[in-house]
């Protein structure tokens, strides 16, 4: 059974100038163990796919419409308090900024120590054992003396490392990291991708990984989704995907990728932007951008797929490499 399958997800925001359609029909799932790279520009749906699945869409956005099966059972629908008991036991979610998470009037034991008594009825040095064993996981040098700090004590990538080290206080089943590693330089990036990699591997956690960093994807993920304009337009596994892409969308954000050019060759950049969310062009969301567009994509194309590749496009750039 797969950890999560979201089939034909529909978020909507009601606003005084309409409807935004912020997820439009999204589909995917994701395995055990396996990692799934939920990549698109800013705007294209990506976090509020992830705020949807684990219910944290504010009002006025709501979820309209669809499912988000968990281990076979609908959380569409399920109460505040439902959800609430899912929420770091069962799914949990790393934010992009560290500081969404950690109280900074709190020191590190207090707030992991009540994140692990939220959940089960441990006392309270079972909790601290498991919280100084979390810090480990991650790689924070000294954990036992480290609980003591407060969040101002570290720096942005330890910060980031305490978040990660709290969604996996209770070995989740699934884990959305909306682009954790964004604010961090290189060199700490490359250190949490491969302690993220080692404990979905060690626990067999799922893994959606939120991101506009094709290459972070790249060494990451076993499977790729791209999203844009709230839809996902092509989706497979990371290499057939990269190395072969099929969707306009998909080429050109290869394309725009400095290390994919040789030396001195000018940076190829998706002219426009993305449709207003209000103001969608009918048919191919993507059509007033696309390189490859004719009449035909004004009407909405429909799936196509070869294995377990799949794209939305009536034009797929078979031959297309970046």
């Amino acid at each position: 059974m797969s950890t999560i399958v979201i089939d034909n997800l529909q978020t909507h925001f009601e606003t005084p100038a309409g409807v935004i359609r912020a997820v439009d029909g999204v589909s995917f799932s994701v395995e055990r163990g396996e990692i799934l790279g939920l990549v698109g520009e800013s705007g294209s749906g990506k976090s509020i796919t992830g705020f949807s699945i684990i219910g944290l869409v504010d009002p006025p956005g709501r979820v309209a419409g669809g499912r988000i099966l968990f281990q076979g059972e609908d959380l569409v629908g399920r109460s505040e308090s439902e959800m609430r008991a899912l929420r770091g036991k069962k799914i949990a979610m790393i934010f992009q900024d560290p500081m969404m998470t950690l109280n900074p009037v709190l020191s590190i034991e207090t707030q992991m120590v009540e994140a692990v008594r939220a959940h089960d009825n441990v006392p309270k040095l079972e909790a601290r054992r498991r919280a100084v064993e979390a810090l480990g996981l991650v790689g924070i040098p000294s954990p036992d003396e480290r609980l003591s700090a407060y969040p101002h004590q570290f720096s942005g990538g330890m910060r980031q490392r305490v978040a990660i080290a709290i969604a996996l206080l209770h070995r989740p089943d699934l884990i959305i990291a909306d682009e954790p590693t964004t604010a961090l330089d290189v060199t700490i990036q490359s250190q949490i991708l491969f302690e993220i990699q080692k404990v979905s591997r060690d626990f067999g956690m799922s893994l959606i990984w939120i991101s506009h960093d094709l290459g972070v994807v790249a060494g990451l993920a076993h499977n790729i989704a791209v999203m844009y304009a709230g839809r996902i337009v092509e989706a497979g596994p990371v290499d057939t995907v990269l190395d072969h892409p099929v969707h306009p969308y998909t080429v050109g954000l290869l394309r725009s990728i400095p290390a994919n050019l040789r030396r001195g060759e000018a940076l190829e950049a998706i002219p426009g932007m993305a449709p207003s969310p209000l103001r969608r062009p009918s048919g191919c969301p993507f059509r007033l951008r696309c390189f490859a567009a004719t009449a035909t994509c004004e009407t909405e194309p429909v799936d196509a797929r070869i294995g377990e590749h799949s794209w939305r496009c009536f034009h797929p750039q078979n031959e297309a490499r970046p």
